[in-house]
């Protein structure tokens, strides 16, 4: 290795396997200032979960005594490097996943508490510790320490003007919560989090020299690499292919289309082409998951996610594969097929194509189920017209379940609705288009989950209606920038959902109250404190505004800001009287769809209420199953 060598030092260099609790009670860890920023997904965060309650829940058996745990089985997270300089370590490799950590035992931390489960004093070193008479959090960078000071304490956090990190581990916060670990492993939560203390561990690689910390990091990720499941899923359907020519045309068509999937857009996991063949044996091949008990096994759903290429491999039977020309057909037409559907949802995932809105909706959502879902009711004799409107019809149809699961406080994270996506998937697997449409429909006049928790639902806080919170915040923004572009586009007014949504421009909308936070002329409505910001806070009581207008108006009342809201978009210019007068497309919007718009010269209880109904009205209207006919069209 030249001048990286490591043989001469190799006594500076000491690896070992930790525990989290051993890795992490009363430690600390740093980072250089030019590291990348904490950038874990909403995707890397479901699946750490997902594998680490799965495999907990597999070792699991009711009525086991919590001492039981430590003959649990193990999971390994991988390796981190650390470089010791004076009393601080500093992470050279390994900040996402012990960030991600973090954030996990902060919510376990919070649960515990909430529960009683007596379990504080055991995580709480894992967070932070006594640095000499000053606690001092074990992820010791300072830029960072506002969001985690506030999920720890469970105080209120705007990461709106924070750097990317914030916002990130603000936001991988809220999708740990969504997770709803406790949910999943009801009873066992506190085994849980004894295994996760104990029998969840890592290989830490330390030194107290930095170049043989980075040395060792480059040497891990320059070195070959051992064969993908992408390989061993490719060599494995060749080998029946004797024919030359053939077994050629098959791996130069795989090859193709693999480069094809990684090359796409910014694969920084270099996963994707990964992803897209779990998304496609799970959408097309699997008829069993595991059962939603402790101590049961993974079957086809899970096993896909995991070790596809064997799965394949111990199923080739009932996919018909094995010889010769179904594979080649295998290999040369249906990944092609499914790969290219694939991209077309990535990029309708992260552009606003006409025809695939409700793709770009969900991905906004971010709901990670999607791409497996939407590839569910393809066939490869399907044209592209024919494949762009079943993935629009479903899409759409997830859009509205989505939704009316937000808007009642229902959790949709990647765990919570495995089970209901390997139904789903099961039940639309290559319809015609005109029977997934009935069926899709069918499936919404059946659903009891409905619009109504807009005004009648209670949250776990006793909340009356679809209300602010940290659940909820994420889906009231998508909501209310969903009205706020439908009215405008209804109206006449070309503004469309990406414009309300994107927070990299420099002026970004942001959530405006129409009551301040104090407000003595509306207080006196409400029996107590508690019931006014309830009321305040209530969709129906919010608005989108840019940032710096919201700012403007700080703590103004109705009547000093409606001036404003009329220069804004429709949606909010509707609480005024200019609109009616000023604004044709609007009033013929409003007579053609039958809704109560009207302009308040003050805005009182009375008038909240009324805008309500409103509001839920207009729901109804962007989330009709009709759509699930026009997306068809």
């Amino acid at each position: 290795m030249g001048d990286r060598g490591l043989g001469a030092s190799m006594s500076s260099i000491v690896p070992n396997y930790r525990s989290v609790q051993q890795l992490l009670k009363d430690a600390s860890f740093s980072i250089d200032e030019y590291q990348r920023e904490y950038k874990w997904e909403k995707k890397h965060i479901d699946a750490l979960l997902d594998d680490l309650t799965n495999k907990f829940l597999s070792c699991y058996r009711d009525g086991d005594a919590t001492a039981k745990v430590a003959e649990y089985e193990e999971y390994f997270l991988g390796s981190i490097i650390v470089s010791q300089r004076g009393t601080k370590r500093y992470l050279v490799d390994g900040q996402q996943r012990v960030t991600s950590l973090t954030l996990l035992l902060i919510h376990l931390y919070r649960q515990a508490i909430a529960q009683g489960l007596g379990l504080k004093s055991s995580i709480e070193p894992l967070i932070f510790s006594d640095n000499y008479g000053q606690p001092k959090f074990n992820l010791d960078i300072p830029e960072r320490e506002p969001v985690i000071r506030a999920l720890f304490n469970g105080d209120d956090f705007n990461p709106a003007g924070h750097d990317e990190s914030i916002q990130t581990m603000d936001a991988r916060y809220a999708d740990i919560e969504e997770a709803d670990v406790a949910g999943t492993t009801g009873a066992a939560l506190q085994h849980f989090i004894y295994w996760l203390m104990t029998k969840v561990g890592l290989i830490e690689i330390s030194t107290n020299n930095d170049n043989y910390a980075y040395a060792i990091f480059e040497t891990m990720n320059d070195r070959g690499k051992p064969l993908s499941p992408v390989d061993m899923l490719k060599a494995y359907l060749l080998s029946p292919i004797a024919d030359a020519d053939q077994r050629k045309l098959a791996n130069q068509g795989w090859r193709s289309e693999v480069h094809s999937l990684i090359s796409w857009g910014d694969d920084q996991d270099g996963e994707r082409d990964s992803a897209c063949i779990k998304a496609w044996l799970r959408a097309q091949y699997a008829d069993s998951t595991r059962d939603r008990r402790a101590g049961a096994t993974d079957r086809d759903w899970e096993l896909i996610g995991s070790v596809f290429h064997r799965w394949v491999r111990d199923n080739s039977t009932r996919m018909g594969l094995g010889t010769d020309t179904p594979n080649l057909k295998f290999m040369t037409e249906s990944f092609p097929f499914f790969a290219r559907a694939y991209k077309l949802i990535l990029d309708a995932s992260s552009h606003f194509i006409p025809g695939l809105e409700a793709v770009y909706y969900n991905a906004h959502n971010e709901f990670t189920w999607q791409s497996t879902v939407l590839l569910a009711a393809l066939s490869p004799t399907d044209d592209d017209a024919t494949v762009r409107r079943k993935i629009n019809v479903t899409a759409t149809y997830l859009d509205i379940w989505l939704m009316r699961r937000s808007a009642n406080y229902v959790r949709i994270g990647y765990s919570s609705v495995s089970y209901a996506m390997f139904i789903l998937c099961r039940d639309i697997r290559r319809l015609p288009l005109d029977e997934l449409v009935r069926v899709l429909r069918q499936r919404l006049e059946d659903d009891e989950t409905t619009f109504a928790g807009i005004k009648d639902r209670k949250d776990r806080l006793g909340i009356a209606g679809l209300g602010l919170n940290q659940f909820s915040r994420r889906y009231i923004y998508h909501m209310l920038a969903r009205l706020t572009a439908y009215t405008d586009g209804e109206s006449g007014r070309t503004t469309q959902f990406p414009a309300f949504v994107d927070r990299t421009i420099k002026n970004p909308f942001d959530i405006e109250h129409i009551w301040p936070d104090s407000c003595p002329p509306i207080e006196q409505f409400y029996p107590d404190r508690r019931s006014f910001e309830n009321a305040r806070d209530h969709i129906a009581g919010l608005l989108l505004l840019p940032a710096d207008v919201n700012r403007s108006l700080q703590d103004k009342l109705f009547d000093a800001k409606k001036a404003v809201y009329a220069t804004q978009n429709l949606y909010a210019a509707s609480l005024t009287d200019e609109v009616y007068a000023h604004q044709p497309g609007f009033r013929a919007f409003r007579e053609r769809a039958g809704l109560a718009f009207k302009p308040y010269t003050h805005f009182t209880p009375e008038n909240h209420a009324e805008r309500m109904e409103l509001v839920s009205a207009l729901v109804d209207e962007v989330w009709s199953p009709v759509r699930l006919t026009q997306a068809a069209g």
